[in-house]
């Protein structure tokens, strides 16, 4: 691999023939267009149905429509609600104030905002966002896993298997995304596998197969960047300057992601790293340094050895 100047760490790599897959299919993804989620969480349903993940986010968390809260060992797709007050005649790219829920008022016998003016009146944004597994080129759950419990696809995805997984909890540690986690009662790793028994059928994973807007988007990794680039050209072109890409890069910290998303704010505005970097960069440097540290305490207890005896 060539390593590149900048942030990025690697060169564009393809991850399957890069992990030993001889005439390997292009590698499929997702684009997750969030400009047309509508929330519906039919992604959530149809992965729990499909792969048989446990029930879970049956708690009102206070945070909107948002039930789950995060991706976890039983919630491989996670829809995010944001609330983000506007007020009134600013533009839809004008800064915001923080976000989080709003207290909107008792009911009144008006409208909102009739009794007191269109001054006072507050606009309101949803900001959607259905999260999954990011499925990195270079992924650092791979890296560490002991078991060889985590493996690339011929298709480029990342996949546990939960028969050899043995709980370390290593993977979880090494996510820069906080995708991976244990499930209670089990200890073994569990996340997002992209529905890998439904690619070698050739059919769509069932998050994408479900959802009404075409907001998740699967395909040929390479056609669905070609398709974002043109969605956010089309989204800047409308009067949404705030439309941008994340994860598309092949240069980026991760060798970019295997699941990429179009954002109308900030990364951190969905909880998401604003700029990731595999956690394992650093261990073949690391590991150069400890044993060139092994080697002068070796030598110098031999010489001071030799230099005792003589």
């Amino acid at each position: 691999m060539t390593r590149l100047e900048g942030n990025s760490l690697y060169g564009p790599l393809d991850p399957a023939p890069d992990a030993g897959w001889t005439d390997a299919p292009p590698r499929v993804g997702f684009f997750t267009d969030t400009s047309v989620c509508i929330g519906c969480k039919a992604c959530e349903v149809a992965c729990k149905e499909w792969n048989g993940v446990p029930d879970s986010g049956f708690d009102l968390l206070g945070m909107s429509y948002d039930n789950t809260g995060a991706l976890t060992a039983n919630s491989w797709r996670h829809v995010a609600f944001i609330e983000q007050p506007r007020p009134a005649g600013q533009p839809e790219g004008a800064a915001r104030e923080a976000a989080g829920p709003q207290f909107l008022g008792m009911p009144g016998s008006e409208p909102p905002g009739r009794a007191t003016g269109v001054e006072s009146r507050t606009d309101f944004r949803w900001l959607m966002m259905s999260d999954v597994c990011k499925h990195c080129t270079h992924a650092a759950c791979l890296d560490v896993c002991p078991t060889g419990a985590l493996f690339r696809t011929e298709f480029g995805t990342v996949v546990v298997q939960e028969d050899i997984c043995n709980g370390c909890g290593y993977c979880i540690s090494a996510c820069p995304y906080g995708v991976i986690d244990q499930r209670k009662g089990d200890g073994r790793a569990w996340k997002c596998t992209l529905c890998y028994d439904r690619l070698g059928a050739g059919l769509t994973p069932a998050c994408a197969q479900a959802c009404p807007t075409e907001s998740i988007q699967f395909g040929p990794l390479d056609e669905l960047r070609v398709r974002a680039a043109e969605r956010v050209a089309t989204l800047h072109q409308r009067g949404v300057p705030e439309a941008r890409l994340y994860g598309h890069d092949p240069n980026d910290g991760v060798g970019g992601d295997g699941a990429f998303f179009l954002l109308l704010d900030e990364p951190e505005v969905y909880g998401l790293p604003p700029d990731p970097v595999v956690t394992t960069r650093d261990l073949p440097k690391m590991w150069k340094r400890a044993g060139l540290a092994a080697l002068a305490m070796a030598a110098a207890a031999v010489a001071a050895f030799v230099g005792g005896s003589s």
